[in-house]
């Protein structure tokens, strides 16, 4: 089949983001709890991949091995089937935008979503990364694998943190989740799982390699570190950065993918309510 075109993926996305918002608390959360956990799991493979490579060897290079291994991330949560909070601030108001929804049902599945998320990602964070030694600790022995990820993630962590400003944050979430946006908007248009994965590649990867802030993301590196004894690091810096990133994150979402392609491909277009409206009616005997 042909891939879709951008007023049938406009629609697709409008249909999604309404159905997301029709099913049960408990089906919302446990979806959210595994896209968390997926999305850490790309955080994970990231760090491993990209350890122990020195920038005065390689530059800038280990950020593109780590945007490239992060993208399994986002193939599990849309190849899968789960509910990640940075493509629901597209998929769900563009529901909204179309009338399909009420702009509290938005609110309420962002909210759901949101503390899914974050219960998956520490769940990773502490006992897939942390108690399995994957990510080592301070007092690793230097050389080794677990020392190697240890530096990799607090390296990752303190500069997200401790290192930029609040604005600078904000910026790196807004361009973030543009891509993100992006990279979800594309696969609507493939049919097949081998054309999402390639749709969704090149535009997670990009904001990696460029250090832009996904507020998922940073709900399993800053914990991670946290619990692996990164030292300047505090969950009042966490609790900022998450702040600054999900602010960004839906400025990024709504305003630059889902407000942008409404217009373009749906602001004047009618609804099925009001094509079902227009249909003459049958006359009465």
């Amino acid at each position: 089949m042909p891939a879709k075109q951008p007023q049938e993926m406009a629609e697709a996305a409008v249909k999604t983001g309404a159905g997301k918002t029709r099913r049960t608390w408990d089906k919302v959360f446990v979806s959210a709890f595994l896209a968390g956990a997926y999305i850490s799991f790309g955080g994970l493979v990231a760090i491993t991949v990209s350890s122990g490579m020195d920038a005065g060897t390689w530059g800038t290079l280990p950020t593109l091995f780590t945007g490239a291994a992060f993208s399994l991330g986002l193939v599990l949560v849309l190849v899968a089937g789960s509910d990640l909070l940075t493509g629901n601030m597209m998929l769900v108001p563009m529901g909204a935008m179309r009338g399909k929804i009420r702009f509290t049902d938005v609110t309420l599945n962002l909210t759901l979503v949101l503390l899914g998320n974050l219960v998956g990602a520490l769940f990773v964070a502490f006992f897939l990364a942390v108690q399995t030694g994957v990510i080592g600790s301070a007092g690793s022995e230097a050389g080794t694998s677990a020392a190697l990820t240890y530096e990799r993630l607090a390296g990752i962590a303190q500069g997200k943190a401790v290192e930029n400003t609040a604005w600078e944050t904000f910026l790196r979430a807004v361009g973030c989740n543009w891509l993100v946006c992006l990279a979800v908007w594309m696969s609507l248009a493939a049919t097949n799982v081998s054309g999402k994965i390639l749709a969704i590649f090149f535009p997670i990867m990009a904001f990696v390699a460029m250090g832009f802030d996904h507020v998922v993301a940073n709900m399993f590196f800053l914990p991670a570190a946290i619990f692996a004894g990164v030292p300047e690091l505090g969950w009042d810096d966490t609790l900022v950065n998450w702040l600054l990133a999900g602010a960004g994150n839906l400025v990024g979402a709504v305003i630059f993918v889902g407000t942008a392609y409404w217009y373009l491909f749906l602001k004047d277009q009618p609804t099925e309510d009001d094509e079902q409206a227009e249909q003459p009616q049958p006359e009465r005997a």
